[in-house]
């Protein structure tokens, strides 16, 4: 048992992650939170009879969470009831047909022969080096703290680098198995909200579309946040303190170390300081100048992903012709991902992404009603106006019903838009992003910004713009290895 006290800045899912495995070695665990609930990006609220998920909606990877709820000797069926989705999403592609993406490998190999003879067998090579980059990549070199290159100085991580195809670009690895416009759509979609361009993005990268296809997409019954009820009930058992409503102002510092951190409300004493809230807002307006590893410049000089704007929209009807996850394809993918990436602007055609977990949960809406979850991704550091905001969900209410042929707009009883300035309000967001840094290969690893102060002894880092990534079983990942990390080094 040990009597060092560490306080985390944040109660997202990195923040409760590390806060957990610090609390079973035995660390007097503080996590002080500046909203008025834990969760970060994965909170919820209610409105008129709905449960609106504000954050994640995609259960992937469901071997991390398990991993996680094992460590403390639980599992997730003691948490929630996760139900894999089949199809596992719907996408809408540029010539109105909405095609169904089945969960079967088999079935999926046969959608993939429909649209081009001889891609099923060439998807099944694809899926079987992509697991080889999952197991690898999930299993070893995540759980690295990349505060160095040496640490990946290894023959087997070296050999499994060397199979991992960093240096080849997702868009020439796709177009060496699919050539048929809809299949290199289908498996390039997850590299939209990854931060770069597919020629930009490393092949490793497809472990996602393993993630995907083999996998699956799952739901816990409920609601995301049901995840983090899981992380708070395990955080309690292992006696950390959850001060919610407690905003962090400053890091007092003195030789060398981080000694208060001063709330809005309070003083608290710290031994160990976790910071697992925005990494840039943490450094750059929590510290002194003289305590920065980095400086304004190299922030600026960050490729981020992109930011979101976001509708929550509850809906007095049934709505036909949606899944659980819909994919609206029917735009120009390349034009979008230009608007983001290249020329940044808010997007002309925009892709969107519609959630409708009320098809599968009733819990979560008014019985008879719809619960709709919409998302454009968009780059991040954009004005968003009100008039935006509207110009926008007109425009997906427009093309939601062209789609489905139903009328949508006037049975809609609640509706909230979500977008930069609101990741800044909530989290402090850097630039408004919503996804964190981007995956680029001069980002990845040991490239990040790196999750121990390199002038302060004791101040550490967790999330999204640190190892390894963003997304929650990365953002599971960073908690534990950050707590690993501590532990070596603090104990």
């Amino acid at each position: 048992m040990t009597e060092k006290r560490v306080v985390i800045i944040g109660s997202g899912i990195a923040g409760l992650s590390a806060a957990c495995y610090l609390g079973a070695k035995g660390f007097d665990v503080t996590i002080l939170e500046k909203n008025n609930e834990a969760g970060g990006r994965a909170r919820n609220f209610e409105a008129k009879g709905f449960t609106f998920d504000m954050g994640p909606s995609w259960y992937w990877m469901p071997d991390v969470f398990e991993k996680f709820y094992n460590d403390f000797g639980k599992t997730t069926s003691d948490f929630y009831d996760l139900i894999r989705l089949d199809p596992s999403y719907k996408i809408f592609w540029k010539n109105g047909e909405g095609i169904d993406i089945p969960a079967d490998t088999n079935a999926l190999e046969n959608l993939f022969e429909r649209f081009e003879p001889g891609s099923g067998k060439r998807l099944q090579q694809f899926l079987k080096e992509a697991k080889y980059k999952y197991e690898v990549g999930m299993n070893d070199l995540v759980y690295k703290p990349s505060l160095s290159i040496f640490e990946f100085a290894d023959i087997r991580l070296l050999n499994g680098l060397l199979k991992m195809d960093v240096l080849t670009s997702m868009q020439k690895h796709i177009r060496s198995v699919v050539s048929h416009p809809f299949l290199i759509e289908l498996m390039e979609f997850p590299i939209l909200f990854l931060g770069a361009l597919p020629k930009n993005t490393p092949a490793l990268y497809s472990l996602m579309n393993y993630a995907d296809m083999n996998l699956g997409t799952w739901y816990p019954m409920h609601g995301m946040h049901k995840i983090i009820d899981a992380f708070l009930k395990i955080a309690i058992s292992q006696n950390v303190k959850i001060e919610l409503n407690e905003e962090v102002l400053k890091i007092e510092t003195a030789n060398g170390k981080a000694t208060k951190i001063h709330t809005k409300n309070k003083i608290v004493e710290a031994d160990i300081v976790v910071g697992a809230g925005d990494y840039h807002h943490i450094e750059q307006n929590l510290l002194a100048e003289k305590d920065k590893t980095y400086t304004e410049k190299y922030w600026n000089k960050r490729k981020m992903a992109p930011s979101s704007l976001l509708f929550f929209v509850g809906v007095n009807k049934k709505i036909s012709g949606l899944l659980h996850h819909n994919l609206f394809f029917d735009e120009d993918f390349m034009q979008h991902a230009n608007d983001i990436y290249t020329q940044p602007k808010w997007p002309k055609k925009p892709l969107f992404y519609a959630c409708v977990p009320s098809k599968t949960d009733e819990s979560i809406a008014p019985k008879g009603c719809e619960n709709l979850f919409l998302l454009i991704p968009v780059a991040p550091n954009l004005i968003d106006s009100e008039k935006t905001r509207n110009h926008y969900f007109g425009l997906l209410m427009n093309r939601l019903e062209k789609h489905t042929g139903e009328n949508i707009k006037e049975h809609i009883i609640y509706n909230r838009s979500y977008a930069h300035t609101d990741f800044i309000n909530d989290y402090h967001a850097y630039k408004g992003n919503a996804y964190g840094l981007a995956n680029t290969l001069n980002q990845t690893a040991f490239l990040k910004p790196k999750m121990k102060s390199k002038k302060l002894s004791n101040l550490y880092f967790a999330g999204q713009l640190t190892v390894p990534g963003a997304g929650v079983p990365p953002s599971i990942i960073s908690g534990k290895v950050v707590a690993n990390l501590i532990c070596k080094e603090q104990l």
